[in-house]
């Protein structure tokens, strides 16, 4: 692969990272529990665990 070819599909390859990232739900919101509830739990990363207890099970309503 060409240097050339490198530097162009950078800018492509960022566009895709950024653009799957960007249709998440945000973490604690209703989309996201939902999400969550309905993805296999050893898919679950710790983080997503203690995501998905601190906002879905035990979320805190005095904002």
């Amino acid at each position: 692969m060409t240097i050339t070819a490198r530097l162009l599909s950078f800018p492509a390859i960022l566009f895709v990272i950024f653009g799957v990232a960007a249709c998440t739900p945000e973490v604690g919101s209703e989309k996201w529990c939902q999400m969550m509830k309905d993805k296999p739990k050893g898919d679950w990363t710790a983080n997503h665990a203690a995501d998905f207890t601190r906002h879905c099970i035990f979320p805190n309503n005095d904002k």
